[in-house]
C-alpha cells in the first residue's frame, strides 16, 4: 500500500505557504532572526509545534510568519513546498498565501509579487510542480487585514492567481462579514474557497456558501452535524478540503479514529485530502492517504477516487486534469 500511495498522482488544494516550511527551513530563518523567539534548536522547535488547541496553533503560526521578512524568504518557502509536493507525487498544487501577513513584516507589495512569480517558475523548472495561488484573509485581524488583502490582490496579484480564501480564527469571526471582499475578488475572476466548519458548527459553512458563494470549503468537517447540509454539498458537488492530521494537531477533532471523513464520504460529499500545514504537523500528502487506509479502511480504489476528486476540484486547465486523471487510472489498474 505504501508503494501504491507513493505512485498515485495527487494534487494538493489546501496548503498554507508559511505552514509548509520544514523544520530545517524554519530553523534557518529562526537563526537569522532570533529576536522573534522561535526556537533555534531542532528538538525544541519540534516541541514548539506541539499544539494545545487551535488558538495556540494560530499564535505559533503568527510567530513563525514574522521570520519571513524578504521576498527571498518567500521564494525559499515556495521552493520548499514544491520539493515536498514532488516527493509525494503531487504535480499540481494551489498554495494559500496570506499577503497581509507578509506585508506586515515589511515586504514591499511588488517584492511579494516578484517572489511568488520567481518561485512559481522555479517550482516548475526544478521540481516539475505546477503551482497556483489562493490568497486568504487572516480572520480575527479585521478590518485592516480585509482591506490590505483585497487591495494587494486587486493591484499586485501575479500570474497563477486562482482563488480567494478566509483562514485563521473562526470562533466569533462571521463568514458573512467578509462578503464585500469576496465580491471584489469574484469580480477579479477569483474563486471563493474560504475555511468554514473547522472549529465551529455547520452554520458557518452555510454562511460561506450563501454569503461568500464558496465553490469549495476549507475543512468543513462539522458538516456531519447537519444532514441537510450534507445533502446540499453532495447534490451541488461542493468539495471539502479535508486535512485529518491537521484536525487532530489543532484539536479541532479530538481523536483521529473518530474523524468525520468516513461519514462525509458515506453521505456522498466530494472530499479532497490535504496537509494544511505539513511542516508544523509533521505530515505529508502520502501520509494523509495512508492514514485513510489504515484508520478508515479505505481501499486502493477509494483512495484513487479521492485523488480524482482533488483533480476535478482543482482550478487548473482541462489538459492538465485529463493528464492527471489518466495517470491515476493507470496506477489504479496496475495496482
Amino acid at each position: 500500500m505504501i508503494e501504491y500511495v507513493r505512485a498515485l498522482p495527487k494534487v494538493e488544494l489546501h496548503l498554507h505557504l508559511v505552514g509548509s516550511a520544514t523544520l530545517d527551513t524554519v530553523l534557518e530563518l529562526a537563526r537569522r532572526h532570533p529576536e522573534h523567539g522561535v526556537p533555534t534548536d531542532r528538538d525544541e522547535l519540534a516541541r514548539f509545534y506541539d499544539f494545545t488547541d487551535f488558538l495556540h496553533f494560530i499564535t505559533v503560526y503568527g510567530t513563525v510568519n514574522k521570520l519571513v521578512k524578504t521576498g527571498a524568504d518567500v521564494t525559499t518557502l515556495v521552493l520548499g513546498a514544491a520539493a515536498g509536493l514532488a516527493a509525494a507525487n503531487a504535480s499540481y498544487a494551489e498554495i494559500t498565501v496570506t499577503p497581509f501577513g507578509h506585508l506586515s513584516t515589511g515586504i514591499d507589495p511588488e517584492e511579494l509579487t516578484e517572489a511568488l512569480t520567481v518561485g512559481r517558475k522555479r517550482a516548475l523548472d526544478e521540481h516539475g510542480v505546477a503551482l497556483a495561488w489562493i490568497y486568504d484573509i487572516p480572520g480575527g485581524l479585521e478590518p485592516p487585514s480585509r482591506e490590505g488583502t483585497i487591495d494587494w490582490v486587486l493591484r499586485h496579484r501575479p500570474e497563477g492567481s486562482v482563488g480567494f480564501g478566509l483562514g485563521g480564527m473562526e470562533l466569533g469571526v462571521s463568514r458573512a462579514a467578509f462578503r464585500r471582499s469576496f465580491d471584489l475578488a469574484a469580480s477579479a475572476g477569483l474563486h471563493a474557497v474560504p475555511h468554514a466548519g473547522e472549529t465551529v458548527g455547520p452554520e458557518e459553512i452555510w454562511a460561506a456558501l450563501r454569503e461568500l458563494n464558496a465553490v469549495r470549503i476549507g475543512h468543513g468537517v462539522s458538516a456531519v452535524q447537519d444532514p441537510l447540509l450534507l445533502r446540499h454539498l453532495a447534490e451541488h458537488n461542493i468539495p471539502l478540503e479535508v486535512c485529518p492530521t491537521s484536525n487532530q494537531c489543532t484539536r479541532a477533532v479530538p481523536d483521529l479514529t473518530d474523524h468525520p471523513l468516513p461519514r462525509l464520504l458515506e453521505a456522498g460529499v466530494p472530499v479532497t485530502l490535504a496537509t494544511d500545514d505539513p511542516g508544523m504537523f509533521h505530515t505529508d500528502l502520502d501520509r494523509e492517504y495512508l492514514l485513510c487506509h489504515e484508520l478508515f479502511g479505505l481501499s486502493r480504489g477509494e483512495l484513487a477516487d479521492i485523488a480524482r476528486t482533488g483533480v476535478r476540484a482543482a482550478f487548473c486547465g482541462q489538459e492538465l486534469k485529463d493528464d492527471l486523471l489518466g495517470r491515476i487510472h493507470a496506477v489504479e489498474r496496475a495496482g
